[in-house]
């Protein structure tokens, strides 16, 4: 058992290759490579072949959180070059002068780490001034701008979708990019990432898993930069879990636990759902409904209360989402499960291709 906490064990070597740069030509005609949590025999089939999978009276549970332009470029004061990363979506206030100021925690790139003072123009209508230096290499600045224009048009109009470090684009995010590194159900804005798995439904798919029986719902998860931080500590256990933002409403919590009561699955969509769900239950398994800042670190050993499958994409070696999907089918297993996935050639990480991980209905 030790070894399921060592993390050297969730270590793989991924060809470049397979790192997935664009997503598919359509959103269900990824791979899908299906899993059977008991017996550990796999399947190769396509996204589309999902609906297969669910059933009259399950439930599949996703993230609408939506992806905000949190990249913007610019200039400091003195003419260098500066990149800014928005952490969260700032919030808006009017000064008494009619102008509007947003405060917000960033990442900032340039030659020198700019000091607190520091004015940085962002664009024609958006300037910002560096107001504190934060631990971590974390700034804090206050974004300006005229409340003629809404923080939001701006941001579309001057950031560009912050696209994942590995995968590669010689002059920033495309249309195709601000396109499908979307869900189609996308529509709370707060996420510096995508919920990944879910870029995988169409429309007309989820219409058809309805039209099924099964049923569809949402909550919230606002997916942070510390999804993409690395774990440092050799004993899994150790390591500091980030912390979201999640929300679950009272519609939510009342279909999963009524699909849950009827003996319906839940289908959590992405490591996001499945950190939402089994946070925001109590003792017995009953999801409540609210809104938090979530820090759950789930890794071997943990005991599911919500979630019976999860529908996921290929994730980092060493990487927190690794220990949690290891979870629910056993390391070694996934382990091996993403061995075979690399010789058969399948995409990996975010424009990547897709995993079921459920029971197989025995032939």
């Amino acid at each position: 058992m030790q070894q399921e906490f060592d993390l050297s064990a969730y270590n793989y070597h991924l060809p470049p290759e397979n790192i997935a740069q664009h997503p598919a030509d359509a959103r269900e005609n990824s791979k899908l490579l299906i899993l059977d949590r008991e017996s550990g025999r796999r399947q190769h089939r396509h996204f589309k072949d999902i609906i297969e999978l669910l059933q009259p009276g399950d439930l599949l549970v996703v993230n609408n959180t939506r992806v905000f332009p949190a990249r913007l470029y610019g200039h400091k004061e003195s003419g260098g070059k500066v990149e800014v990363f928005l952490l969260s979506y700032p919030v808006e206030k009017e000064t008494q002068a009619g102008e509007m100021r947003a405060e917000v925690t960033t990442l900032i790139k340039s030659s020198k780490r700019p000091k607190p003072g520091t004015a940085l123009d962002l664009g024609p209508e958006l300037s910002a001034t560096v107001l504190r230096l934060l631990d971590g290499g974390k700034v804090s600045i206050e974004l300006r701008y005229a409340k003629e224009r809404s923080l939001g048009s701006l941001l579309e109009q001057y950031g560009q979708i912050p696209l994942p470090p590995y995968i590669s684009r010689e002059n920033g995010s495309t249309g195709e990019d601000k396109e499908r590194y979307q869900t189609v159900y996308a529509h709370k804005t707060g996420a510096v990432a995508a919920p990944t798995a879910g870029l995988h439904f169409s429309e007309k798919l989820l219409t058809a898993i309805e039209a099924r029986g099964t049923g569809v719902t949402a909550i919230t998860l606002h997916v942070g930069h510390g999804t993409f931080a690395p774990v440092r500590c050799t004993d899994i256990r150790e390591h500091s879990i980030h912390q979201e933002y999640v929300s679950v409403s009272q519609e939510t919590a009342d279909a999963i636990n009524r699909a849950k009561k009827a003996g319906g699955r839940i289908w959590a969509v992405g490591t996001t759902t499945v950190r939402t769900l089994e946070f925001m239950s109590d003792t017995t398994g009953e999801v409540q409904a609210g809104e938090d800042w979530c820090n759950l670190y789930i890794m071997p050993g943990y005991r599911f209360k919500v979630v019976d499958n999860l529908i996921t994409n290929f994730h980092l070696p060493e990487s927190s989402l690794l220990f949690l999907v290891s979870a629910l089918c056993g390391r070694e297993v996934l382990m091996n499960t993403y061995g075979k996935a690399i010789e058969r050639g399948y995409r990996f990480y975010s424009y990547g291709d897709a995993m079921a991980i459920c029971s197989i209905p025995q032939e």
